[in-house]
C-alpha cells in the first residue's frame, strides 16, 4: 500500500517548484510521481501529419521523486507525513501523523 496515490493533493517540499501544490496524475513503479502543473519542461516535438500532431515546443509535466512531495493536509494547510492503521472493522487506512485524521474515508 503506497503512502501517495493517484488523485492525492500534494505539496512539493524540494526543488525548483518548492511550495507548489498539485494533484497526482500518476505514480510510477520507480518511486516517481507525476504532479499536475509541477516540474514543467520544454519538449521539442517533431510534426507528425499522420497522427495529426503539430510540431513546435510544448511544455509538459515531468516526474518528481516521491521523497520530494508530501500529502497536503487541509486542516493544517501544510504537507504532512502519512501513517497506516487498521480500523476496528479490519479496514487498513492512511492517516495524517500530525492530527491523526484519516485520509481515506
Amino acid at each position: 500500500m503506497n503512502r501517495i496515490r493517484k488523485n492525492d493533493e500534494v505539496i512539493v517540499i524540494a526543488g525548483k517548484d518548492r511550495g507548489r501544490r498539485g494533484t497526482v496524475l500518476r505514480v510510477y513503479v520507480n518511486d516517481r510521481v507525476l504532479v499536475e502543473g509541477v516540474n514543467m519542461a520544454k519538449k521539442h516535438q517533431r510534426p507528425n501529419p499522420n497522427a495529426g500532431v503539430a510540431g513546435g515546443i510544448i511544455e509538459r509535466e515531468m516526474p518528481l521523486h516521491i521523497s520530494n512531495v508530501k500529502v497536503f493536509n487541509p486542516q493544517s494547510k501544510k504537507g504532512d507525513r502519512i501513517g497506516f492503521r487498521t480500523l476496528k472493522d479490519g479496514q487498513k487506512v492512511r492517516f495524517f501523523k500530525s492530527n491523526d485524521e484519516v485520509v481515506d474515508v
